[in-house]
C-alpha cells in the first residue's frame, strides 16, 4: 500500500484509547466475547481504528463461535498485510493493517465458503461505520 502512516510511539498513544494502543501496537488481545462488534450484525464497513481504512465488509462477517468478529475476506488484499506469527508457541499467521501497520488479529483456514479463511480480529482495531440507509 502507498502513502503509509509512520507515527511516533508517543503519537499513537496520545490517539488510541488504551485498549487500542494494547492491541494495535503491542499485538494484544481483547478476551474472547467481549468485544464491542462480536455480536453486531449491522451492515456497513469495519475500518482500522488506527488509519480508518476499510479492512471488512459486514456482509463477509460470520459467526465463528471463536468469541471474535470473524470474516471470511477482506474488503481488499491491499488493505492488509499477513506474516508469520510463531509467538505463544503455535505457528500462526498475523494479519496487520497495510497503512499503518496495526495488529488486527490472525488468519485461519478453517472458515466458510467460498474463502475457506476466517479473519479472526479484534473489535479494538476497528471502528464500524454503518451503511447509509436507504430514503
Amino acid at each position: 500500500m502507498k502513502d503509509k502512516i509512520k507515527k511516533s510511539e508517543e503519537e499513537w498513544k496520545k490517539e488510541l484509547t488504551p485498549e487500542q494502543y494494547l492491541v494495535l501496537r503491542e499485538k494484544g488481545t481483547e478476551r474472547p466475547s467481549t468485544g464491542k462488534y462480536y455480536h453486531n450484525k449491522e451492515k456497513g464497513v469495519y475500518k482500522c481504528a488506527g488509519c480508518g481504512v476499510a479492512l471488512f465488509d459486514s456482509d463477509t462477517k460470520y459467526d465463528s463461535g471463536s468469541g471474535w468478529p470473524s470474516f471470511y475476506l477482506p474488503i481488499s488484499k491491499e488493505n492488509i498485510e499477513e506474516t508469520n506469527d510463531n509467538s505463544l508457541f503455535m505457528k500462526r499467521t498475523e494479519v496487520l493493517c497495510a497503512k499503518c501497520g496495526g495488529h488486527l488479529g490472525h488468519v485461519f483456514d478453517d472458515g466458510p465458503k467460498p474463502t475457506g479463511l476466517r479473519y479472526c480480529v479484534n473489535s479494538a482495531s476497528l471502528n464500524f461505520e454503518p451503511a447509509k440507509k436507504k430514503e
